[in-house]
């Protein structure tokens, strides 16, 4: 979990009011906080609770998570996995059947992903630049074609030819 980082919270909830057209003592009324408190958190004085951040997301009719990365509770991969998985949820014209067999087959393929990322960090990692001992065979991408570390050459090859 990230540190808060209020100040920019603040301005993101300043913005999303004004652009609400609304007042700070409304958007205060209609999340359940004070005038004061709402005050200090656009101001970057006050570090907001996630309760507080779902009041004022509900008030300001935008998504919490969204607030919750501004606040820095949350990451954006968290927030856009979450908003995919409510999407899905809420999606009148499926039943409940098929809204979990979707949201297994969308956690299968994140695993899947995640999985091949790791593969091709950990393949990234050991073929870094200046690593010879992780070179898979020497001839990748800027290799000097020249260049007879770890290739093997057949008796056809001209180059081998005396």
């Amino acid at each position: 979990m990230a540190s808060l980082n209020v100040g920019n919270l603040g301005e993101y909830l300043r913005e999303q009011r004004r652009t609400a057209q609304l007042s700070l003592r409304q958007l205060a009324d209609a999340a359940g906080v004070s005038n004061p408190y709402l005050s200090q958190i656009e101001r970057g004085l006050r570090k907001p609770s996630a309760e507080v951040l779902q009041q004022v997301a509900k008030a300001l009719r935008i998504s919490a998570e969204t607030l919750y990365v501004q606040a820095g509770i949350l990451d954006e991969k968290e927030r856009e996995e979450l908003e995919t998985r409510a999407v899905i949820l809420a999606d009148p014209s499926i039943n409940e059947r098929q809204k979990q067999v979707l949201l297994q087959i969308y956690d299968s393929f994140r695993k899947e992903n995640a999985a091949e990322s790791a593969e091709t960090a950990a393949r990234a990692a050991r073929t870094a630049p200046g690593d010879e001992a992780g070179a898979d065979s020497g001839a990748g991408p800027g290799a000097d074609p020249g260049d007879d570390v770890g290739a093997e050459r057949s008796s056809n090859d001209p180059r081998t030819s005396t």
